[in-house]
Order: structure tokens, then C-alpha cells, then sequence
């Protein structure tokens, strides 16, 4: 078929090495048993987060089972324990819709261990438009410092997003998995975002344009998109794999899944990247934006060789879904070496039996971590997940 590179995509590493960022090192690296450790939340306190007004949970088991009726708060619980882990809510970029409706601000705090094996307080609180992170009550002089200390994964019902929706929230989840484990990859997106939008606000503003200008922007975008690009292809070299062993493990192997990285920089140097902005000049002119570059990138999932978005049923989508979740929990596991807290969030409303009895014998098997999971009805929950662990049952 006419798709792009499948996921072992050639690097380019002498083109990379032509640009500024020479000296970019690899984060990959894979932890053994011994030396991988786990990330384990014990306590969580909220403050005027999302419908609490205050609320404390005890959760020091490595099972813990929420149950409650649709709207009580359930899922807000778990969006906090993901904020203290990534300073940043899981559904929403906006903070504000992070506060209980007549307040002006909002508190987290939680008791983590981490790889060290020791608890300490970790506290997020966002006020009149301020964040404010500590830990055992001392300020991270850059929140940068926290990323990568604590780790989640989350599953909920509207993931699939990934999978029906565009081309945005496929490069989302690279970037998110990508920001979390490479500080390099955040700076290089960011100053990339900023360029492109630099860029894009100078092509709307005039009608005569400066090709100085334009071949200005156009070397940044080169230099961090080559960059962005040789990431984002190695990253999707290791996660193929591990999404498709979890694919057989849980559809029993009945068909084979593939990753397809689709790129504009794919297969050229620095050279040939420049000249494709340049071709793409009078387009971009006409239409006011950049119409070329690592900001359109994608990857395709492919069954049996068919676009699985396309053609593939609710439960094929449903158990490709879980696989990138599980891959990419296995990933952050590699790089952090100590295991995140999985987030499972009404699965029941959106996976069948059969799907969720293989999750949960994967879950009971590999070295899983702690797990937090909902559901409306706590006999259901307990019967499929009491076979982990002994679970702490909460009911809101």
C-alpha cells in the first residue's frame, strides 16, 4: 500500500549532527529488575479541586478500587493524583476548569514514594493565575525539576480520540511520552512551537514579504524540526514493538498491527529540508500559514495491512487503544526506571469482557505497579481485580 516509512525509519544521524545540537545525548536506556523501583502514591488531600471543596483519600495499597454513582467525582480523584505527578491535568490545558466554580484557586497534595523508597509531601496549588509546586513544603526553583520523579498512566473512555480523531492527538501522545523523559525534546518543541508561530503571524500580517525573513524562520525550523524528527522516529522504533506483543496478548494474535511514522522530513538532510520550505513559500503565502514541517507529522496503525481508523471495528480500535497505553506505560518504566501508577478510569463503559479479562491477567502478570481503577458498581470491580491484590474499595 502508498503508506509512509513503517516505524524503523533511518534516523538521519549525520544530517542531525549538521545542526546546532550536536551534543544531544540519548535518553534511551533499559532498567533492570534490581535496579527499577517503584512510584507509589499513599495520600491525597484536595482543595477546591474541580466538584471537592476538601476531601482526603488513603491509598497505600497497591490495588485501590473507586466506586461511586456517574458525576460524583470519580474521575476527577484520578485527574489529581495524574496532577501530581505531571503538575498538569490529564483533560484540560486550562487550569481554571481545574477550580470548584466560585473559587479563584485550588490545592493538591499528595504523599508519593518514589524511587528512592522514601515518602515525601508533594503540593500543587495554582492561584490568580500562578502555580506554585513544593516538596516537603520547599519550592522546585524550575518545575522541570519534578518531571520524571513521579510517573501515571492514564486510561479513559475518551482515548480514542487517538485513534478516530486527526492528526493532532497522535502527535500529542508522542510529544507528551516525549516530554516527560527527554528535557532536550521539550526545549527543542518549544522553541520550534514558538518559530512556527512567529512565522505563521508574519506571513498573515504582510502582503509584500522579506525573503530574509522567511530564510530566517526557515533555518530554525530546520534545525529544531531535524531534531523533533530523529526523536520522534526512534521513540516510534522502540513503542512499535511493545504495542504490538501487547496487541497479541490481548486480541490472541488473531491479526498483525503496524506503526507508520509519516513525516515531511522524512529521508532528507538539512539541505533538502531547506529547500522544501522554500518550494513551499508561495502556498504558504497564499493560505498564511506554514504548511510544511514536524508540526503535520503522524503515525498511521495498520491491521493486516488495512488503515485501522478506516476499517478497523469498535473492538479492534478498543484493543489497539490499550496497547499504546500499556506500551507506553512499559516505556516510561524503561526510562525511569521505576514503574508508574496505572489510571484506569471506567473502563467497563468502554471495553468487553473478553478484552478486560486479558488487561487484567497482562496487569497481574507483568511488573505492574500501583493500580487505581473506577467503575459504578464496586461487586464488578472487586470480582474482576481482586485476583491482583487485596484492594482498598472506596466509595464517594
Amino acid at each position: 500500500m502508498g503508506y509512509g516509512q513503517i516505524y524503523n525509519v533511518s534516523t538521519n544521524l549525520q544530517a542531525m549532527k549538521r545542526c546546532r545540537h550536536e551534543d544531544v545525548k540519548e535518553p534511551i536506556f533499559v532498567a533492570t529488575e534490581n535496579e527499577r523501583r517503584l512510584s507509589f502514591i499513599e495520600k491525597i488531600t484536595l482543595f477546591q479541586f474541580r466538584n471537592y471543596r476538601e476531601a482526603s483519600f488513603q491509598l497505600a495499597e497497591r490495588l485501590v478500587c473507586i466506586t461511586g454513582a456517574n458525576g460524583v467525582g470519580k474521575t476527577n480523584l484520578l485527574d489529581a493524583i495524574y496532577y501530581l505527578c505531571y503538575t498538569k491535568s490529564y483533560f484540560t490545558s486550562y487550569q481554571q476548569h481545574c477550580i470548584l466554580q466560585g473559587e479563584n484557586g485550588f490545592r493538591v497534595e499528595g504523599w508519593l514514594s518514589g524511587v528512592d523508597g522514601n515518602a515525601e509531601k508533594i503540593a500543587c496549588k495554582w492561584m490568580q493565575g500562578k502555580k506554585y509546586i513544593t516538596v516537603n513544603d520547599v519550592a522546585y526553583e524550575q518545575v522541570t525539576e519534578h518531571i520524571g520523579k513521579y510517573a501515571a498512566v492514564m486510561i479513559a473512555p475518551d482515548d480514542l480520540e487517538i485513534i478516530n480523531d486527526g492528526s493532532a492527538g497522535r502527535r500529542k501522545w508522542i510529544d507528551g511520552i516525549l516530554s516527560q523523559t527527554d528535557k532536550e525534546y521539550f526545549k527543542t518543541l518549544s522553541y520550534y512551537q514558538h518559530t512556527l508561530e512567529q512565522r505563521n503571524a508574519y506571513l498573515k500580517q504582510h502582503n509584500r514579504y522579506d525573503d530574509s525573513m522567511l530564510d530566517y524562520y526557515d533555518s530554525l525550523l530546520v534545525q529544531y524540526g531535524m531534531l523533533i524528527y530523529n526523536k520522534r522516529a526512534d521513540f516510534m522504533k522502540h513503542i512499535a514493538q511493545k504495542v504490538q506483543e501487547y496487541y497479541v496478548s490481548l486480541s490472541g494474535g488473531r491479526e498483525n498491527l503496524t506503526l507508520v511514522y509519516e513525516s515531511d522530513l522524512m529521508h532528507k538532510d538539512s539541505m533538502d529540508i531547506s529547500a522544501m520550505f522554500s518550494m513551499a513559500r508561495p502556498r504558504d503565502q497564499k493560505l498564511q500559514r506554514t504548511t510544511k514541517g514536524v508540526h503535520r507529522d503522524d503515525f498511521l496503525i495498520l491491521l493486516d495491512d488495512l488503515w485501522l481508523k478506516q476499517f478497523g471495528s469498535q473492538g479492534q480500535k478498543k484493543t489497539a487503544l490499550l496497547a499504546l497505553k500499556l506500551a507506553q506505560y512499559k516505556y516510561l518504566s524503561e526510562i525511569f526506571q521505576h514503574a508508574p501508577i496505572l489510571l484506569l478510569d471506567d473502563i467497563f463503559e468502554k471495553i468487553d469482557h473478553a478484552r478486560l479479562q486479558s488487561l487484567v491477567q497482562i496487569i497481574k502478570e507483568k511488573p505492574f505497579n500501583q493500580i487505581i481503577v473506577t467503575d459504578t458498581q464496586p461487586v464488578r470491580l472487586q470480582e474482576m481485580f481482586m485476583a491482583i491484590a487485596d484492594p482498598i474499595v472506596i466509595n464517594i
